[in-house]
C-alpha cells in the first residue's frame, strides 16, 4: 500500500523476523512423538507447517484440464491462471482428530493481467478468508490448499501477503505465520495478534489525496477463496489432503 499506511509503518518496521516454535514455523527436523507417550489433544498435539504458501507469480498455475466432447467447445483460447495457494505441514500423533486452518489473502490490484492500471478504480487491495477443517489426518506429512478462480487474479491481482492460523478442535493455536511483499504489512509478526489482518489501521484505512478515489477504502473485503476440494484442483495429488469436514 504505498502507502499502506504510513500511519502505521512507523510502528510495525519495529516487528522482526521470528520463528517461534509456538507458531509452527520450526522448519528443522523434529523426531516424532513415540506413539505410547503421545498427547492427542491440546497445545501438545503440535504441528509443523514444513512450506508456506508461495506469493505472487509464483503462486499461479494454469488449470488442469480434460479434453473430451464439449457442445459449445472452447470459450478461451488460451490457458487461464488460477491462484494455488499451498501449505505443507507435519504431524506427530497417531491421529489427529481435527485441525483447521484459516487463510488471510491480500491481492494487490497493480498487479491484474486483465484490469491493468486499475481503470476500474477497486481498491488497491482485496482480502479473503476462508476456513477448512480436516478430520482424522493420521501422524506423518500432509498438505492444505486453498484457490482463487482465475477471474479473480485478472481483476485484483495477486497475492502478496498471505497469513495461515492453524487450530485444533478446540480452538487452540498449533501454528500460525505470515508472510508478506506489501510495504507496511508485518512479514513474520512476533504474534499472530501483529498480524495483518488483526491489525484496525490497516484493514481500515482509507486512501489518500494523492491515491485514484480519496477517502474510499485502501481494502476490500471480498468473497471467492476456495476450498481445494470443490475446484478443479482436487483432481491433483488427492491424496496429499486429508477428509474435509463439510
Amino acid at each position: 500500500m504505498k502507502k499502506l499506511l504510513i500511519v502505521t509503518i512507523s510502528t510495525l518496521c519495529a516487528v522482526t523476523v521470528l520463528a517461534a516454535p509456538s507458531r509452527g514455523r520450526n522448519r528443522g527436523k523434529q523426531a516424532p512423538v513415540a506413539e505410547e507417550d503421545a498427547p492427542t489433544t491440546g497445545k501438545e498435539a503440535k504441528i509443523l507447517i514444513d512450506q508456506f504458501p508461495k506469493l505472487g507469480r509464483q503462486s499461479t498455475l494454469p488449470a488442469p484440464s480434460v479434453s473430451g466432447g464439449s457442445i459449445v467447445g472452447k470459450c478461451y483460447s488460451k490457458p487461464r491462471n488460477w491462484i494455488v495457494l499451498e501449505a505443507k505441514y507435519s504431524t506427530f500423533i497417531p491421529c489427529q482428530e481435527q485441525l483447521t486452518f484459516t487463510w488471510h489473502v491480500m491481492l494487490d490490484a497493480k498487479s491484474a493481467t486483465e484490469n491493468k492500471g486499475n481503470k476500474e478504480g477497486l481498491a488497491p487491495y482485496s482480502y479473503f478468508t476462508t476456513a477448512v477443517t480436516y478430520q482424522n489426518i493420521p501422524r506423518g506429512s500432509h498438505a492444505a490448499s486453498v484457490c482463487l478462480h482465475p477471474s479473480y487474479l485478472e481483476r485484483y491481482g495477486e497475492p502478496k501477503a498471505v497469513g495461515l492460523v492453524v487450530t485444533n478442535a478446540k480452538g487452540e493455536v498449533l501454528a500460525g505465520d505470515c508472510e508478506s511483499e506489501i510495504k507496511g504489512l508485518a512479514n513474520h509478526p512476533k504474534t499472530l495478534d501483529d498480524a495483518f489482518w488483526n491489525n484496525d489501521a490497516i484493514m481500515n484505512a482509507k486512501q489518500g489525496p494523492k491515491d485514484p478515489n480519496p477517502g474510499d477504502p485502501m481494502v476490500e473485503r471480498r468473497q471467492g477463496l476456495t476450498d481445494r476440494s470443490k475446484t478443479i484442483w482436487a483432481l491433483v495429488n488427492p491424496n496429499d489432503y486429508e477428509m474435509v469436514v463439510q
